[in-house]
């Protein structure tokens, strides 16, 4: 009996440790745990990047960059802006807010105040003071945005304790998107070389930011040619490298390969923002910023919000079917790539989350547009204005009666009409009524209309909710200019962007990283769902002005 019982205890022991080796076994084949939330967000806005540049360039895109994202992450192909204009001040405020400029007040890069009749830049403030720096690139600050974002959301959840920074060459890409409660923003002084900041945030730079200037990165990439990564011949989807619609980097006089950098001494800074190695140097200090205020290392989630400007900067310069922006997204793709290997070795790859987007898109030049037989045009806006101005004089006996042309929109001189007595042809629109009918007879203009008469205009959808969309009464201009497709005020070369049409307002969006399903979508989605799909996977409140809806396919 004794012996039975010794026998039974020894194959219940035996049973037990098969049974934990089992275990242990087994958890060796799991998984990487998912944490409940992310460490650490990343918001990657790439200025300027089309939708299409996810796969246009593709087949010479590596495994590791675009196509890893494309692969692992969930794509939403069909995210349209439903703002104007799309510029990067209303899209970065539009991704963040998850509203429109009718309720976050960003109407444009610049805008005229009503009341006080100031030119305004979006993010200047001139209470603050600049810190980095002895000049005025620094005198910046979130103010003029009238709704929070989905990062001060984020630090009002958990009273404050999650870190928010933004980073951007442009001031803009990194003051709108950290809110107003950010820990700290920085961008690039292109007089001094150097990230900077504003005492909206911080007295002093930190030493970790006086150490990374004090290595002098742009004046490395300063002082090396940027040629083409691969050789010529495999460009193939893009023009010929000399094109007389592309323009020049600051100090050359040819739109050819190589690029040099170093021509003009006092411009040096501001070519170097011409280059693919701005974005380089942008994503080597948001690693650096990352490392040295030990992101996403406390138990609540942290939130670093970068910009990549120089594919805006290089865009505008060469257009968007340019070797120029071929060689810029391969390059891109490689530092996207290492960029998400230092997230894997920081934080694992279940434990933060990425999502990849645009502030707006491109056209493509005019001039390369005639060659293929496609209609495309620009236009003067000055020449338009001085026009206008003329017939108003001759018509109403009144100097400069548009004030200004911002943002497609015609700001009427109301002070010149009331210094002549003339507040009968405001109140009956005769004015108006006049300046769009001389708009409306140029061979650009698609419509024109005036502005504080939306509800009652008869216009096409979706053209009349974009409108609606983006108007705000006391920055908003008067008359509305919508050009036809494919035409914008601008110069001899180069190309922009600004419009409602697709090939300005399609963007990507790429959700990738912790608690992410592999797929993809054409279902249309907008820019303003972006902040409303944050706040759902964060299980935080939306920002105070969002109307976006919560993308499901991405939180499921």
């Amino acid at each position: 009996m004794k012996r039975a019982l010794k026998i039974s205890t020894i194959f219940v022991l035996l049973l037990a440790a098969f049974s934990v080796h089992a275990q242990k076994k087994k958890a060796l084949v799991l998984p990487e745990a998912i944490a409940s939330h992310p460490k650490l967000v990343v918001g990657l806005v790439i200025d300027q990047m089309r939708w299409d540049y996810l796969y246009k360039f593709g087949a010479l895109y590596s495994n590791n960059g675009f196509k890893r994202l494309l692969k692992d992450g969930f794509s939403c192909d069909n995210t349209m802006i439903t703002h104007m204009p799309t510029f990067t001040a209303v899209g970065h405020a539009g991704i963040y807010t998850g509203s429109y400029p009718s309720i976050h007040g960003i109407v444009g890069n610049n805008w005229v105040e009503k009341i006080s009749g100031k030119y305004v830049y979006c993010v200047s403030d001139s209470s603050v003071s600049s810190v980095g720096t002895d000049n005025d690139e620094g005198k910046m600050s979130p103010k003029n945005m009238l709704s929070n974002t989905i990062t001060d959301e984020l630090r009002v959840s958990n009273n404050f304790k999650s870190k928010v920074i933004g980073i951007s060459l442009k001031e803009r890409g990194a003051i709108l998107p950290a809110g107003h409660s950010a820990n700290a923003a920085y961008w690039f002084d292109d007089k001094k070389g150097n990230w900077i900041s504003s005492s909206y945030y911080m007295n002093i730079l930190p030493d970790w930011v006086n150490n990374f200037n004090g290595l002098k990165q742009p004046e490395g990439f300063v002082n090396k040619e940027w040629n083409l990564l691969y050789p010529a011949s495999t460009y193939s989807l893009s023009a010929p490298d000399q094109e007389s619609y592309e323009g020049t980097i600051p100090g050359e006089k040819s739109t050819a390969f190589p690029h040099l950098l170093n021509l003009d001494k006092e411009k040096k800074y501001v070519a170097f923002k011409y280059t693919p190695f701005g974005n380089t140097f942008t994503l080597d200090f948001a690693k650096t910023a990352i490392q040295k205020e030990n992101l996403g290392k406390s138990n609540v989630t942290d939130f670093l919000a970068v910009s990549l400007s120089s594919t805006d900067y290089i865009g505008h310069l060469y257009g968007p079917n340019s070797m120029e922006i071929e060689d810029t997204y391969l390059r891109l793709d490689k530092d996207i790539a290492d960029f998400l290997h230092f997230m894997d070795s920081s934080y694992g790859k279940n434990n933060y989350l990425i999502f990849l987007t645009a502030d707006h898109g491109v056209a493509h030049n005019p001039d390369f547009l005639n060659q293929n037989k496609i209609p495309a045009g620009k236009f003067d806006a000055k020449d338009m204005i001085k026009e206008i101005n003329d017939s108003l004089q001759l018509k109403f006996n009144v100097k400069n009666g548009i004030s200004r042309y911002e943002n497609f929109q015609l700001y009427i001189n109301y002070d010149a009409f009331r210094d002549r007595n003339d507040t009968e042809s405001i109140e009956n629109l005769t004015i108006v009524n006049f300046v769009i009918r001389l708009l409306n007879k140029k061979p650009y203009v698609l419509e024109s209309y005036y502005l504080h008469d939306l509800s009652n205009i008869n216009m096409p959808e979706p053209l009349k909710q974009i409108s609606l969309n983006s108007y705000y009464p006391l920055r908003s201009g008067d008359i509305q200019l919508i050009p036809k497709p494919n035409y914008f005020d601008g110069g001899k070369t180069g190309t922009t962007h600004g419009d409602w049409n697709p090939y300005d307002a399609h963007i990507p969006l790429v959700w990738y990283g912790w608690n992410i399903k592999s797929g993809r979508s054409h279902k249309e989605v907008h820019m303003t769902d972006i902040a409303a799909t944050l706040a759902a996977l964060l299980d935080i409140q939306m920002p105070n002005g969002c109307v976006g809806k919560v993308i499901e396919e991405v939180v499921k």
